[in-house]
């Protein structure tokens, strides 16, 4: 099977771009054509694109998912390196989450406080009061 970017990008359900990304990337190993100059994927091209393409709406790296690659091509299990990755994404995630849901209640907050408000012009000592006037204890950067 010798596919160009175009139909292995249709069968794995990805833009030619991303085919394109990946073999830049080392991720795919496509062949050259010598009366023509394509890239041309085989078989294993095109798993190693579907895997890639699961991986990342699991949310893992590139870097992340060339390593995986490279256990399995070494013969040795990928599973518990990734099982360790997708622990530490998955807690990574639960604290993005948990500050979302703060800044969602301070935002509320606000809103609630802020729909009381008159507007106010910027009189060369503030700005827009309603954010100066804002009382909140969280130290943000």
């Amino acid at each position: 099977m010798q596919l160009k970017v175009s139909e292995l990008a249709k069968r794995a359900g990805v833009s030619a771009d991303t085919v394109r990304f990946y073999t830049r990337q080392g991720l795919l190993s496509p062949q050259r054509d010598d009366h023509n100059g394509y890239q041309l994927y085989n078989r294993e091209d095109l798993q190693r694109l579907q895997f890639a393409k699961k991986a990342r709406q699991l949310g893992f790296t590139v870097k992340e998912i060339t390593s995986i690659l490279e256990q399995s091509e070494h013969h040795h299990s990928p599973c518990p390196m990734v099982r360790d990755l997708f622990e530490s994404k998955l807690q990574e995630v639960e604290e993005q989450i948990a500050e979302l849901q703060t800044l969602r209640m301070h935002m509320k907050e606000a809103m609630s406080v802020w729909n009381t408000m008159p507007d106010g012009t910027p009189d060369g000592h503030t700005i827009c009061q309603l954010i100066e006037h804002w009382e909140d204890d969280r130290d943000v950067q």
